[in-house]
């Protein structure tokens, strides 16, 4: 009897992680939206006020801070493995969200070409969640002070510390020493910034939610070392996030991010706090399952959104000989300043590849050289 209780209160407490993590993941969504509609009108209409003094900024900050407030408790009322993987509802709010606000009107045959993929990915994203609901685990330990010290002095946990250390260090002397600036090396150090963070998360969230109800946990040494290293993770895992932004393409981050963190993210609850512990092995499956559907729905409407221009023909004037040049595709973007004539903002760079090199490579006195100065075309 006791056993079914238990067994339907765990169910409960699933269920209730698993909406608070939805609920937040979806206000998340749409307060970026409104924070970015905000920057947009300001700059559409040249207000000169900054956009911490307009109302829709901070009504999209409110329902930020309530979206990751709702996120949180989530952790400590379903387990780990199945939280992480709920943040795919986010991208397919912000991929709805962005269709509505888009207003393309189009013929069905290129609608159904340009955003059929999409409505695929959301679809997989969809059932994808429901098998994590319906067979994620169903551990509910009581995680206060002395048992997050036990699980963190298990010898499993301290393996699994170790080898994440040892990772994390190698990825970090690539990545600053040898300027190995792959995307996979800066994400893997995001992932594993991130399972440190749900870590800390879900043991904080726990012992606060245990203070609420009336046992103190505040006080013991735990809480201090879980949310010390709850912040640092945090600042250090948005700061690689940033440095990756600035290098590649925003679409293809949020696929293999999502798909690092959430694996490292299910790694980590695992080993832990041993959430597959009581788990069938058909459960165990079907929750990869659709851990694996909500991996493809999410890369699904990732690579169908439109990605920025790399490169743009760009016209400079070298300096020495004063011949205008316009440089090829060899040249991804425009380089910065270098001290030359410049068309307006495009600049100078006489390495760049041209498409008129007779006319760059011969020098005055040379036979190949142009018979007089080039005349440029007037309007």
């Amino acid at each position: 009897m006791d056993e079914s209780g238990a067994e339907g209160d765990s169910y409960t407490d699933n269920l209730i992680g698993a909406l608070l993590a939805i609920f937040g993941n979806f206000l998340v969504s749409i307060s970026l939206t409104i924070q970015k509609y905000s920057h947009v009108t300001l700059v559409g209409t040249k207000d000169p006020r900054a956009f911490y003094r307009t109302k829709t900024w901070w009504f999209g900050f409110v329902l930020t801070s309530l979206g990751e407030g709702a996120s949180f408790a989530s952790y400590a009322f379903a387990p780990l493995a199945m939280v992480a993987p709920i943040n795919a509802i986010s991208v397919m709010t912000s991929s709805i969200l962005g269709f509505i606000f888009l207003h393309e009107k189009s013929k069905p045959k290129i609608f159904a070409k340009r955003y059929g993929l999409s409505f695929l990915g959301c679809i997989l994203t969809i059932g994808g969640t429901f098998l994590l609901v319906a067979f994620g685990p169903n551990s509910h330990e009581l995680l206060n002070a002395e048992t997050i010290v036990g699980h963190i002095v298990a010898w499993p946990v301290l393996l699994y510390l170790l080898l994440e250390i040892i990772l994390f260090c190698l990825l970090l002397y690539f990545y600053k020493q040898r300027s190995v600036n792959y995307l996979i090396i800066i994400l893997l150090l995001v992932a594993l910034l991130g399972s440190v963070t749900v870590i800390t998360v879900k043991a904080v969230s726990s012992m606060l939610v245990l203070t609420i109800d009336g046992a103190m946990q505040l006080d013991y040494p735990i809480f201090s070392v879980m949310f010390v290293c709850m912040v640092a993770a945090v600042v250090f895992q948005a700061r690689f996030l940033s440095q990756a932004c600035q290098l590649f393409d925003s679409c293809l981050i949020v696929s293999v991010n999502y798909i690092l963190s959430t694996t490292l993210a299910v790694v980590a609850g695992a080993v832990f706090y041993l959430e597959f512990k009581n788990e069938g092995i058909l459960d165990i499956c079907l929750f990869l399952l659709g851990t694996g559907i909500c991996f493809l729905g999410v890369f699904l409407m990732t690579k169908n959104r439109k990605r920025a221009k790399t490169f743009e023909p760009y016209v400079t004037m070298n300096m020495n000989n004063g011949i205008p040049t316009i440089h090829d595709k060899d040249q991804a973007a425009q380089p910065d300043y270098s001290g030359s004539f410049s068309y307006g903002a495009l600049v100078n760079n006489d390495n760049g590849a041209t498409a008129n090199p007779s006319a760059t490579t011969a020098g005055p006195g040379s036979p190949d050289a142009s018979p007089g100065p080039l005349e440029l075309k007037k309007d």
